[in-house]
This record gives C-alpha cells, structure tokens and sequence, in this order.
C-alpha cells in the first residue's frame, strides 16, 4: 500500500469507482473484488493502494483501503454481524438438539467440518480474484453449500466481501440454504426418514410425542 490517493465517482451497485492520486495525475480504475477494507467502500474516502495493471497494460488499484481517519472510522459491516447472528442462532439450535439427544454428533460435525472448509475456499477464491490466479468454480462453492456448508459460506460472503453483490449466485445460495434445511427438517420429524433415524440411532419425532392424558393420570395398565 505505498500509494495514495482519495475514492471519488464510486459506484456501489457495479462494485467499481476511481482512485485520484493524492499528488494529482491521472484517476486509477479500482474494482470491489480488490478492496482490503472493512465494510463497503465510500466515495470522498482516503484510501492507500497499489498500482497493478489489467490486460490491456492500463493501471488500475492492485489492492486498496482506508487510510488515516477513514481507515479508523471503518466498521464491521452490518451484514457481519447478521450473518454471525444467523450462524449463532443455527449452530445454537443444533447444539441443543444434540444435548438432549435428539441429533446425532455425525450431524452436528457435519455442519461445523463442511463451513469450516467452505469458510477457506471462500478466502482462496477471493485472494484468487484479487490477483487474477485460477477461480473455485461457482458450481463448487454452491454444492459445499448443500452440503451442510451454507453457514460457513454466509460468513465468508460478508467477512470477505465475496458474492454478495452478484445476484444470480445469491439466488442459487439461498435456494441451496433451503433446501438444506428442507433436506435436515425432513430428516428430523418425517415418517418416512423413521429408518433412516435408527440407523443414526436418534428420533426426534417420538420425544415430541406428547404421552397420553389417561396414562399420565392412571399409570400404564399392567
């Protein structure tokens, strides 16, 4: 980061805007996928960035972010916080279940193994846009996601700044967190996965049975 310059004409819908050099000359392109920062960038922002090129030999930001009191006055982006919120909440869920014996661990390590390495190739295939290096493909990340890896996945997208502005990918993201959790509700409570339950030696749906009145009240008859 051995260059500055101040953020102007950013456009946040696209992901892209112009550096000016602190000491005048020619805008330099800078591009969201190269932003190092917190949060989102803001234009009229003090920013400290290196100088690459593109394809065609023109100079763009190689990496940028905040620099003196901006860098400072930047905050964890909301979103962070939700999806950590959201995280929190499932993995608290799931926790419980397991406490009282109606899921079994294979599950639960499910979660936390598969985001866990979803959490990595998000951090790989972002540096991998940074530096113009070899991308995770799309189809990948969205089958990790499937596969019980949607939250580590929702934390990357916001601790990275990764996907979350590309439309079609979130689409396909949140039908694939449905589908998940369609996948583990039917697991949990349908007739159907009775079998299944006992295999894995757990059964949520008898524990959820309420016991007869006249049982409670007489006993059993014997």
């Amino acid at each position: 980061m051995n260059q500055k310059g101040l953020l102007t004409a950013w456009n946040d819908t696209k992901g892209f805007g112009f550096i000016t050099p602190e000491g005048g000359g020619e805008r330099v392109f800078a591009h969201i996928s190269t932003y190092a920062g917190r949060g989102r960038p803001v234009s009229d922002r003090k920013v400290a960035y290196t100088i690459a090129k593109d394809s065609q030999g023109r100079p763009r930001a190689g990496r940028f972010q905040y620099a003196g009191a901006a860098k400072v006055g930047a905050s964890i982006a909301r979103g962070v916080w939700v999806a950590a919120a959201v995280v929190l909440v499932f993995f608290t869920i799931l926790a419980g279940l397991f406490h009282r014996g109606n899921l079994p661990v294979s599950i639960l390590a499910a979660y936390g193994g598969v985001s866990l390495v979803l959490f990595v190739m998000y951090w790989i295939d972002k540096r991998a846009a940074q530096r113009g290096g070899q991308r995770t493909a799309e189809n990948t990340l969205h089958f990790f996601e499937l596969c019980c890896g949607w939250p580590g996945a929702l934390m990357a997208q916001q601790v990275f700044r990764h996907k979350t502005r590309k439309g079609s990918y979130q689409v396909v993201f949140w039908l694939a967190v449905l589908a998940n959790l369609g996948a583990l509700g039917w697991l949990l409570v349908a007739p159907e996965a009775a079998t299944l339950r006992q295999q894995l030696d757990f059964d949520l749906l008898n524990s959820l049975r309420l016991p007869d009145p006249i049982f409670t009240v007489f006993g059993k008859p014997g």
